[in-house]
């Protein structure tokens, strides 16, 4: 089809203008619309879970408890290594789904393993190089 063409079936099927989006995200769009049209679309069930978090999300932004817009959870991926030398020692932790593994023993944040490593309080992720130091510290 032209692209006048498919617009002119995205007023058809969407009752609106279509985006000023480039042709694959428009035969995308059409494409779900026409199966949405077909096969009836969200389950009852996915339709409900999604307003549910959609309130939820509403909720937190209404209270204030949203960071900021700073993402909740910075753990990497889990079955990554992170690998730092400490005095000529490599150490090597693997990141799980509910905390972290250094020398087969878990342990809940990096702050901990760091500090497990040096003996002295470390910011887990400023340690392992997750994070850059800040800047105008001593």
């Amino acid at each position: 089809m032209t692209m006048p063409e498919l617009q002119v079936m995205w007023r058809e099927l969407h009752g609106s203008e279509p985006p000023r989006f480039n042709r694959k995200h428009i035969e995308s769009r059409l494409a779900y619309r026409i199966q949405e049209l077909a096969y009836g679309g969200l389950k009852v069930e996915t339709r409900a879970r999604l307003a549910a978090l959609a309130n939820d999300l509403d909720a937190s932004a209404a209270s204030g408890s949203s960071r900021k817009g700073r993402s909740v959870d910075h753990r990497p991926v889990a079955g990554t290594r992170l690998i730092r030398e400490w005095q000529g020692v490599e150490e090597v932790v693997t990141v799980l789904d509910d905390g972290f593994e250094w020398q087969g023993r878990p342990y809940a944040s990096l702050s901990s393993v760091a500090r497990a490593i040096t003996g002295t309080r470390w910011n887990g992720p400023l340690f392992f190089g997750l994070r850059a130091a800040s800047r105008g510290r001593a």
